[in-house]
């Protein structure tokens, strides 16, 4: 498929815009590492929520909607709409906490938090295995997506995509800093939007649909439609329904949804004004990531199912894509082979906007990982601000690079997303407990992430090399778990706990409460310190009451949009006063949270 001049005139207006940009805030960024990697901590909520919004919404993420949706209906997305649940304990439990802890990156909270040597080698450790391994891992998912449309779309080979988009996105990553990525993501999300609801609007008139009414009607897809897996039917009902809301949420780290916050989700609440604009802005994110995103790649994916009805089709269509990148996830892009010009050009790029806002966001996000907690903590502490700036956009280009050589390893989005749970399986609860409970000490989390790393290793790679039975992705996933959680909980009760000092400052500097400290607080008393907010009652049973409304709020508006497109008027009126109720009362216990 050929783009007109009106669509190219269209992508390259947007490079010109975000170039513009990176170059306008260039100086501003440049000043201190403060500026290049938090935007000098002056940052309002609504954009800061909007470029999490942004930045989730990634170019893969229609790929991996679409994959879903082909294999398991609507209601296979369960598998990430659970990750609401963490979402919305950050909110109002972690996000103020991450906010008092005035650190750069999330990753100063273990010097913050735990003491000795194994702090510091917990914290550059952690530098390399997020920042590079797995934030690369994460990046080059996101890349099969601009490869699969450049292949689709454009009929550029892997290598050619991969130069075009990532070039564009690390000048202005390197030049704008944080501050720049913010901006750009707010155009970004506009033109990401914009594009995905037109798509979804030609989609469903394709002749080969008819119209949403035909499209909801068709016996093909009528059985993709349903909310919530078939009860009836055992194995879909634990595996897509119990296991992502009984286990998955708490139990796994993924990007985005980490159980307690952290993340370029941190960077964000660390770069805000006060703790009442990091809990708005992390609110904000839920809310449109949850309940306002997912829909226009529904309706587009149920519309692949009739045009593209399987996998031969889809190679038949594009015979000169490689055949073993040609899975379901291929079939979002292949949708957008029949848009109109002009809207192709928006839709194009709307998808490298989602693309480029991903991508950038993780490039600074690993970045300050290498500089702050790599390149100034173990190689040049006295290093000045403008040469951890420099630094940064050195390292810039170096994650660019790995990125790009990863990316043409993989095929399929849904491949990418089962890797990064797994190897995150076990580690959540750890990350929930460390702020309220004294005894988790850093060989805790260096068991969890050891031991997480290895059962995947095994049942991933090495388990199907010898022969075994196969073992589902649920079951690896439950396994996963349970191994590491009882291994790091027995490694935290036979090591020694972090020292009083340090335990000490952290209470008093982030003011986490609750019985878990009790212990800490007791025995300052009796040495003669006295705690801040030792003797204020504990925020958590609020906090925790906060996000239950809040997810009624958020999952009321995804079903209640949901019902309305399908046409069933009495379910979408009952869901949407729920939400009204739930939030009347969200915002009634929430006054009740103290915040700065």
């Amino acid at each position: 498929m050929r783009l007109h001049a009106i669509d190219w005139a269209t992508v390259i207006g947007f490079f010109v815009i975000y170039l513009a940009i990176g170059f306008i805030v260039a100086k501003k960024a440049g000043a201190s590492s403060a500026e290049f990697f938090l935007s000098g901590r002056n940052m309002p909520w609504w954009l800061l929520g909007v470029s999490m919004v942004a930045t989730t919404f990634s170019t893969d993420t229609p790929n991996l909607v679409t994959d879903i949706v082909r294999q398991n209906g609507v209601a296979g997305n369960w598998v990430w709409w659970a990750f609401l649940l963490t979402g919305m304990l950050t909110v109002f439990v972690y996000a103020k906490l991450w906010r008092r802890s005035g650190i750069l990156t999330d990753l100063e909270f273990y010097e913050l938090r735990y003491s000795g040597r194994a702090a510091a080698f917990l914290r550059g450790f952690r530098a390399i295995y997020l920042g590079v391994f797995f934030n690369v891992l994460v990046m080059a998912s996101v890349s099969l997506a601009i490869i699969k449309i450049g292949g689709v779309i454009l009929n550029l080979t892997p290598v050619q995509s991969l130069a075009i988009a990532l070039v564009v996105t690390v000048i202005y990553s390197t030049l704008g800093g944080l501050r720049g990525i913010l901006i750009t993501d707010f155009f970004q999300f506009i033109i990401a939007i914009t594009g995905a609801i037109g798509a979804a609007i030609v989609a469903v008139n394709l002749p080969e649909v008819g119209g949403l009414g035909k499209l909801l009607s068709n016996e093909r897809v009528v059985s993709s439609l349903n909310l919530l897996p078939d009860f009836s039917d055992n194995e879909a009902f634990l595996t897509l329904l119990v296991l992502p809301l009984a286990v998955q949420w708490w139990s796994v780290w993924y990007p985005g949804a980490e159980p307690g916050g952290g993340g370029y989700i941190a960077q964000r609440m660390l770069s805000a004004k006060s703790e009442r604009h990091a809990i708005g802005a992390t609110l904000l994110f839920n809310a449109a990531h949850y309940a306002l995103r997912p829909w226009p790649w529904i309706i587009v994916a149920l519309c692949s199912i009739l045009v593209f009805p399987d996998l031969q089709a889809l190679r038949t269509a594009f015979p000169h894509i490689d055949p073993s990148v040609v899975k379901n996830d291929l079939a979002y892009p292949a949708m957008l082979t029949f848009l109109p010009h002009g809207l192709l050009g928006l839709v194009v790029a709307s998808l490298i906007a989602a693309f480029m806002s991903t991508i950038s966001t993780h490039l600074n996000w690993g970045s300050s990982y290498l500089v702050n907690d790599i390149y100034k903590r173990f190689v040049n502490p006295t290093a000045s601000e403008k040469k951890q700036v420099f630094v940064g956009r050195i390292s810039t280009v170096f994650l660019m690079l790995l990125t790009g050589c990863l990316a043409l390893l993989l095929s399929n989005a849904l491949q990418a997303f089962n890797i990064l749970l797994q190897i995150g399986a076990g580690t959540g609860l750890l990350f929930i407990l460390r702020w309220f409970w004294w005894r988790i000490n850093p060989f805790s989390e260096i068991t969890a992430m050891v031991v997480s790393f290895l059962v995947a290793i095994y049942l991933q790679i090495i388990h199907p090399l010898l022969g075994l039975p196969d073992i589902s992705s649920p079951i690896k996933l439950i396994i996963g778990v349970a191994i590491t959680t009882a291994a790091w909980i027995f490694v935290t009760f036979v090591t020694r706990p972090s020292d009083e000092g340090t335990l000490r400052n952290f209470y008093n500097l982030v003011h986490p409460g609750g019985p878990g400290w009790q212990r800490v607080i007791k025995k300052a008393e009796m040495d003669g310190h006295a705690m801040k907010d030792g003797g204020q009652a504990w925020e958590v049973p609020i906090g925790i009451l906060c996000m239950l409304f809040g997810c009624f709020a958020v999952y009321g508006a995804l079903f209640a949009t949901g019902y309305w497109i399908y046409g069933k008027q009495v379910p979408a009126i009952i869901l949407s006063f729920v939400v009204l109720i739930a939030v009347t009362f969200l915002f009634r216990f929430w006054r009740r949270l103290r915040a700065n």
